[in-house]
C-alpha cells in the first residue's frame, strides 16, 4: 500500500486522449445558403452651387482602425450542475475570467443526462455566447447541437468528457487516458492483498465517455502480467446519483462475497462506495479506491475504507478550460493540431501543445493518501 504522494505517469509524455466517442461520426455543421441583396438604385443628387471661403485643414493622424475585440461571454455547461466537482470546475472558470477578462455563466441539467444538456446548448446559441465549455453525458447525442453552435460562429471548449470529435473546437482533457487507466488498476493492485483478488468498477453513466475510455485503458492494462492476480467482476453504473451509486455499491458486495477493491473513477461514486464498505463492516475486507476530492475523501482515507486514491486539480482544469475558449474567441489559436500556447500559473508557464483531434490535456493526476490528504484538503478547499 502506497503512503508517500505519488503521480499516475503516463505511459507517453504526448499522448492524446483516444476516447470511445472520438471514433463517433458526427454530423456535419449545417452551412447557410448564401443571401443575394437586391440591387439598389440610388436618386441622383444635384448639389446647390455655393461660394466657400477656402480652408486650411490642420493635419488629422487617423486613429488604428482595429477595435479591441469584444469582452468574452462564456456558457458553462457541466454534466450536471450541483455536482462538487463541477462546481469547483466553475470557480477555476470564475477566475479565469477574472483574470484574463470576460464573464462565464454555468447553466445545466440537475441529472446527468445529455438529453438534457440538448436545450441549454441551444439557448446559448440562440443568446449568441461567444463559447460554449462543455461536459458531454453522450459524446454523439450533444455533437448536432454543438455543431449547429460552431456553425453560428460560437466556439466550443469541451472539458471533462469530451464531445464527439468534430463537435469542438478544442477537447481539455484532465489526464492523459492511458495514465488514468494504468494508475486506477495499480491502486486496486495496491489495495488487494498481494495484488490478488477480484475488483469491480462503479462508474457514472452508461455514456459517460471518459469513464469508459478510463475503463477501457483499465482493462487493456489488466493484460499485463503484472495484474494476473487481479479477477475482473465487471462495471456497475451509479449515473453520479449518490442514492443509485450507492445502491450499486450495495449489490456488488452481495454479488461478490470475496470482493477486494472497488474502483470508482467518480467522484460521486468513490464516497458512495466508501461509505457503504464502512456501514457494512467491511473496512479492512474490501477497499475503495478510483478517481475523488481531498475533502470529500478524507474521512475514508483516515478511517481505512480507501486508503488512496487519486485526482487533478480541478480548479485548473476549469481555468485552463476558459483560456482555451478565450484564446479562441480572440484568435489566438485556431484549435489545430501542433498549435502552442501558455497560460499564466498553468503548466509551469510552459507552453500546451495542441495534438490529435484537438485535445490539450491539463497534467497528470495525483494520489492522495493519509499522508498527504490534510495538506490537499485545506489547499484545494473541495
Amino acid at each position: 500500500m502506497v503512503h508517500r504522494p505519488v503521480r499516475i505517469v503516463a505511459g507517453l509524455a504526448a499522448l492524446v486522449l483516444a476516447v470511445a466517442a472520438c471514433s463517433s461520426s458526427a454530423t456535419t455543421a449545417p452551412t447557410a445558403a448564401p443571401v443575394t441583396a437586391a440591387p439598389v438604385t440610388a436618386a441622383p443628387v444635384t448639389a446647390a452651387p455655393a461660394t466657400a471661403a477656402p480652408v486650411t485643414a490642420a493635419p488629422v493622424t487617423a486613429a488604428p482602425a482595429t477595435a479591441a475585440p469584444a469582452a468574452m461571454n462564456a456558457t458553462m455547461i457541466p454534466k450536471q450542475i450541483n455536482n462538487p466537482y463541477f462546481d469547483v470546475a466553475y470557480k477555476g472558470a470564475q477566475k479565469a475570467a477574472t483574470d484574463l477578462g470576460g464573464t462565464v455563466t454555468q447553466v445545466g441539467p440537475s441529472a446527468a443526462d445529455a438529453t438534457q444538456q440538448v436545450p441549454f446548448i441551444q439557448t446559448a446559441t440562440t443568446q449568441g455566447a461567444s463559447a460554449i465549455i462543455i461536459s458531454a453525458d453522450d459524446a454523439t447525442a450533444v455533437a448536432p447541437a454543438l455543431q449547429a453552435a460552431m456553425g453560428a460562429g460560437i466556439k466550443v471548449v469541451g472539458y471533462d468528457s469530451s464531445p464527439a470529435v468534430g463537435a469542438y473546437n478544442v477537447f481539455v482533457n484532465q489526464a492523459d487516458t492511458a495514465g488514468i487507466g494504468k494508475g486506477l488498476v495499480q491502486m486496486a493492485c495496491d489495495l488487494a492483498p498481494s495484488c490478488t483478488g477480484e475488483i469491480a468498477v462503479l462508474s457514472a453513466s452508461q455514456t459517460a465517455t471518459n469513464q469508459n475510455a478510463w475503463i477501457a485503458a483499465m482493462q487493456e492494462t489488466m493484460k499485463d502480467p503484472k495484474y494476473k492476480g487481479l479477477v475482473w467482476d465487471g462495471v456497475v453504473y451509479g449515473n453520479d446519483d449518490p442514492q443509485v451509486s450507492t445502491q450499486q455499491a450495495q449489490a456488488l458486495l452481495q454479488a461478490h462475497p470475496n470482493l477486494k477493491v472497488i474502483v470508482a473513477p467518480t467522484t460521486v461514486g468513490i464516497v458512495a462506495a466508501a461509505q457503504v464498505v464502512k456501514q457494512a463492516g467491511k473496512t479492512g475486507k474490501v477497499f475503495v479506491t478510483g478517481l475523488g476530492t481531498p475533502k470529500g475523501m478524507a474521512e475514508y482515507v483516515k478511517g481505512g475504507q480507501a486508503p488512496e486514491f487519486a485526482l487533478w486539480n480541478v480548479t485548473d482544469l476549469g481555468y485552463l478550460a476558459y483560456a482555451v475558449a478565450q484564446d479562441l474567441v480572440n484568435g489566438t489559436i485556431t484549435g489545430k493540431e501542433g498549435e502552442t500556447f501558455t497560460v499564466k500559473g498553468l503548466n509551469n508557464d510552459q507552453p500546451y501543445t495542441i495534438g490529435k483531434d484537438s485535445v490539450v490535456i491539463l497534467g497528470p493526476p495525483f494520489v492522495f493518501n493519509k499522508d498527504n490528504i490534510d495538506k490537499y484538503v485545506a489547499e484545494f478547499g473541495f
